[in-house]
């Protein structure tokens, strides 16, 4: 049967006739699950990553959900974590070891490169390059095991061509994985261009609502069982039944919401495209020069971000501070709009030299409008 996106975020994984009929799924809020003999528990137990035995295992609530994201991202199996940053720790403790090297590409989400430098401890090293890919065979080392990229990256939204670096690690059997949440998977399936692992933080579009926090790591059976038994099972970063359902209610509306994200935000970035205080925008619909694009991704979401000419502190606090509808946070791809910026009142020279502008502004576009989401930044701009 083909099962479509949608039908997928909607109804795929659940079976109503197991529950009285209740067309969502319900709340599993236990602990553990009992046996009738010890004999059943003992089997049970001797694979637990099959059977409901504790929710430190598997659970039905978040089943449901981890058969909806394995099915959406087109991969063999899915794992749920209490958050993003429990994904791929778990993801990095399982696969690597001592003496091995992690090759990032892109711009990486700060708190990735912060387990990393950790890890240091353990004798994993690690290496970055850009999004340009010329330099990535010189980059890859004798002892490089995985290579992890975010397309589009974390602040400057540039892209990568998913296949090239798939196929470059398959020559070399390197692992592949990919921080895939600012597409989604209805926006970009990174299993079928060849990564091996795509990783997710459902606290953003997936869940949608801006009061969940969850992370999820799909894959083929063998990698992700290996995760289960290290990365997840033993560091325990466990998604509750409670929040595995509210993100499935996040999931049922998952198409829709991205319809009006994608949008909103390109009429923000024309609107932005006319002002003169702006230097330069972020957002992958502005690329034009990369064939593989159109292939790669279905669809651009709300999070983009701008540098202005007048780059320093004040000016972003003059900036951000004449906003009203824009609330000023962490996160993004929530039902809300929300503004932040990395600079800070002392780290202007240190940015420069990761080689972003210190008027660097990030907007996560929400679902208010875009004719008053417009409205508030000329506000904005009106203080500048």
């Amino acid at each position: 049967m083909l099962h479509t996106d949608e039908k997928i975020c909607t109804h795929f994984g659940e079976d109503p006739s197991k529950t009285f009929g209740s067309v969502t799924p319900p709340i599993y809020q236990t602990s553990l699950f009992a046996f009738q003999s010890f004999k059943e528990f003992t089997e049970a137990q001797a694979l637990e990553r099959e059977n409901y035995v504790y929710s430190r295992g598997v659970n039905p609530t978040v089943e449901v959900l981890e058969k909806k994201l394995a099915a959406l991202e087109r991969g063999e199996k899915c794992k749920c974590f209490g958050s993003g940053m429990g994904a791929i720790s778990a993801v990095f403790f399982s696969l690597l070891k001592s003496g091995d090297h992690v090759l990032f590409i892109n711009n990486i989400y700060g708190p990735t490169t912060q387990l990393a430098e950790h890890l240091q401890k353990f004798n994993i090293s690690y290496s970055s390059i850009g999004h340009d890919l010329t330099s990535l065979d010189a980059a890859i080392q004798d002892n490089t095991k995985l290579i992890y990229v975010e397309s589009p990256g974390t602040m400057l939204m540039n892209v990568l061509d998913l296949q090239a670096v798939a196929r470059k690690a398959k020559e070399k059997g390197i692992i592949t994985a990919i921080d895939n949440t600012w597409s989604t998977p209805l926006f970009q399936k990174p299993l079928t261009l060849g990564f091996d692992l795509s990783i997710h933080s459902l606290t953003k579009y997936i869940g949608g609502h801006s009061d969940v926090v969850g992370g999820a790591v799909i894959g083929s059976y063998d990698l992700v069982d290996k995760i289960f038994t290290y990365g997840y099972q033993l560091n325990g970063s466990v998604l509750s039944p409670n929040d595995a359902f509210l993100i499935i209610r996040g999931l049922r509306t998952l198409p829709i919401r991205l319809k009006q994200h994608q949008e909103n935000a390109l009429k923000v970035v024309e609107y932005l495209q006319t002002k003169e205080e702006i230097a330069r925008i972020y957002h992958p619909s502005l690329e034009k020069n990369k064939p593989f694009l159109q292939k790669q991704m279905k669809g651009f979401t709300g999070l983009l971000s701008f540098e202005l000419k007048q780059a320093d502190f004040a000016t972003v606090c003059r900036f951000i501070d004449g906003l009203s509808l824009f609330k000023i946070g962490v996160s993004w791809g929530g039902y809300e709009s929300l503004v932040n910026a990395p600079v800070k009142a002392n780290n202007e020279e240190a940015l420069q030299e990761q080689g972003l502008s210190p008027g660097l502004i990030r907007l996560s576009i929400g679902l208010e409008g875009s004719e008053i989401q417009i409205q508030d930044l000329e506000s904005a701009f009106q203080q500048l």
